[in-house]
């Protein structure tokens, strides 16, 4: 299915919905949303993937790239990932490096 975002943005947050898959077709499409996210004075990414079905290698580099162009005090946010997807990203230690949750942060 291939990948589709949207994006909100409060105060201090942009939060990226994803939907479908993210491999290598829907990398640069997360890639441009990170890319106007850097734009703003955000203190924190949320990327929401409760519809996210996939996580290819090329979608996890996407979200390692994700987190290199923020600057370090920004927080970045894995929220609702699936089992597979959940174990893709613990699997080469992702996790370590972001917040992973179940819920939406307020």
């Amino acid at each position: 299915m291939p990948l589709t975002t949207t994006s909100t943005s409060t105060a201090d947050s942009v939060v990226i919905t994803l939907v479908g898959d993210l491999d290598a077709a829907g990398a640069p499409i997360l890639a441009d949303d990170v890319e106007r996210a850097l734009q703003r004075d955000v203190k924190r990414l949320v990327l929401d993937l409760n519809e996210l079905n996939y996580l290819s290698s090329a979608g996890l580099r996407q979200l390692v790239y994700a987190q290199q162009k923020m600057n370090d005090d920004v927080q970045i946010v894995l929220v609702g990932a699936n089992t597979r997807v959940a174990q893709t990203i613990r699997l080469v230690g992702f996790d370590q490096s972001v917040v992973m949750t179940d819920q939406l942060p307020e």
